[in-house]
């Protein structure tokens, strides 16, 4: 899919309907910006705020990164992150790692993970 916007639209779609399937009640924001896409409630009333992020494949490593981490606001309201795969249409919960910052080279990063890589087969 050549449109971004698009893709984004197709992958909060599918993560509502995920989220059905994992027993959630799913609300979405009206609007087309915001530090959320999504409110997940499970059966107990927990709340999960959510933006759903587009995964992309690393070629070399043969695994799965989102090219972005979450803004402090996010960080603030506990916000998760949740990857959709755009070629297998499959979802997952990202963990997210103390996010580092760049000193401008890439391998001069800091220890952390900046962002999740995630094999496409678990």
């Amino acid at each position: 899919m050549n449109d971004s916007n698009r893709l984004g639209d197709l992958a909060e779609y599918y993560a509502v309907t995920w989220l059905w399937d994992q027993g959630y009640e799913v609300f979405r924001n009206c609007g087309c910006t915001g530090a959320i896409d999504l409110i997940a409630m499970d059966k107990e009333g927990k709340i999960i705020l959510i933006d759903v992020k587009t995964m992309n494949i690393v070629a070399e490593k043969g695994v799965y990164r989102i090219g972005t981490k979450r803004s402090d606001r996010q960080k603030e309201l506990g916000v998760q992150f949740l990857g959709f795969i755009e070629e297998t249409r499959q979802l997952r919960f990202i963990e997210h790692h103390d996010e580092t910052t760049y000193t401008g080279h890439r391998n001069e990063q800091h220890p952390q993970q900046d962002l999740v890589l995630c094999d496409p087969e678990s």
